[in-house]
């Protein structure tokens, strides 16, 4: 079930929550730009704190693997954003000291940077990764982290 609460307190945007990522451990993005300029998500916290319930879960919901963005925009429901993807990262690691998705890769289906391609992140070779998919990409270990609200 869905049994891990997220909490999204104001202000936290894209940005900030990937540079707070780089003060824990190596992170790198895929763009030299500011991510708040070019990340759009469907929810954010500019306008109060929200909360989200996902599955307590190291790795992306294997219910979604081999589904485009496209995919679950079509299916309906909702996904996970960047933001939220971020802030888990650093929940697990605080609680944890290890990371999210050392296998697999979460799709943020519910962001798109500005030219329509959807962020998603994982941990690879030591380093907190956020990249790129086309919308219409899919992969068994792109999969996106299904949220309730």
């Amino acid at each position: 079930g869905f049994d891990r609460l997220l909490v999204v307190t104001q202000g936290m945007t894209p940005q900030r929550l990937f540079d707070k990522c780089k003060e824990l451990f190596p992170s790198w993005k895929c763009t030299d730009k500011n991510l708040d300029e070019v990340i759009k998500s469907d929810r954010t916290s500019q306008n109060g704190h929200y909360a989200i319930w996902v599955r307590d879960r190291v790795e992306a919901d294997e219910e979604n693997k081999n589904l485009s963005a496209d995919n679950l925009k079509k299916r309906g429901g909702t996904e996970i954003t960047l933001e939220e993807r971020m802030l888990y990262e650093l929940k697990f690691f605080k609680e944890t000291g290890k990371h999210l998705d050392e296998l697999n890769w979460t799709l943020c289906a519910d962001s798109r940077f500005t030219d329509g391609s959807v962020p998603y992140a994982y941990w690879h070779g030591g380093e907190f990764l956020v990249y790129w998919s086309y919308a219409r990409n899919h992969y068994d270990g792109l999969r996106s982290r299904s949220v309730v609200s």
